[in-house]
């Protein structure tokens, strides 16, 4: 299994938090060895399936296909207007990501970065409907060359950490790393109004897998 870079020094901490903790328990209470022993494998396990970070090829590399950001369920899909960056109407695609979701985000389409700003803000549940606009939050907006596509990655309840690789001017490749977001998060995706939505409230997505809409020609 492969781990994000992001992970590897949270796992070798649990590593070794897990064996100080199971050689204490075996010196000094080994009646309750057993015991100790469960709960850290549990602990370590949860650690290491947070941040795996599967390899995932585009299936089909298509200009007008936007592949999926994250891992997790779709939860919004709606008319609204983008206030931060496009100034217009757009389609609101949310992905809500439990932390049992592999957290690592791909980018979803091949461009250009034409804005990105990193806001601070409060902590609300990631499926609460204000968490888009008063968490904390990076935005990133992608030129393709036709039109711009704006992804948003929103810290939650649970999630106090929000990585974006991310930079004005850079160039990007559909299904590069776009960043990561630690323990359970949500990531909204802004599309232009006469996309052809394929996926469906309720449905899970994977990163780079799945087929979120086909952009107009």
């Amino acid at each position: 299994m492969r781990f994000h870079k992001e992970g590897h020094l949270i796992i070798v901490i649990t590593l070794a938090i897990v064996a100080v903790i199971n050689y204490l328990f075996l010196e000094y209470l080994p009646f309750l060895f057993w015991f100790s022993a469960i709960a850290t494998a549990g602990l370590l396990f949860f650690v290491l399936q947070f941040f795996r970070n599967p390899v995932r090829t585009i299936p089909e590399n298509n200009e007008n296909y936007l592949y999926a950001p994250a891992d997790g369920k779709v939860v919004v899909i709606e008319e609204t207007e983008e206030t931060e960056f496009l100034k217009k109407r757009c389609i609101q695609l949310s992905i809500f990501m439990s932390p049992l979701d592999v957290h690592a985000n791909r980018v979803p389409i091949s461009g250009k970065v034409s804005y990105y700003k990193y806001h601070p803000g409060k902590y609300l549940v990631a499926w609460h409907p204000k968490s888009s606009t008063e968490n904390e939050r990076n935005t990133t907006v992608i030129h393709t060359g036709k039109t711009e596509i704006l992804i948003r990655q929103i810290a939650g309840a649970v999630a106090r950490r929000i990585i974006n690789y991310m930079h004005e001017g850079k160039v990007v490749k559909q299904g590069e790393e776009l960043g990561f977001i630690r323990f359970g998060s949500r990531t909204d995706v802004f599309l232009p109004l006469d996309t052809e939505i394929k996926v469906k409230i309720g449905e899970q997505t994977y990163g780079n897998k799945t087929v979120l809409a086909v952009l107009p020609d």
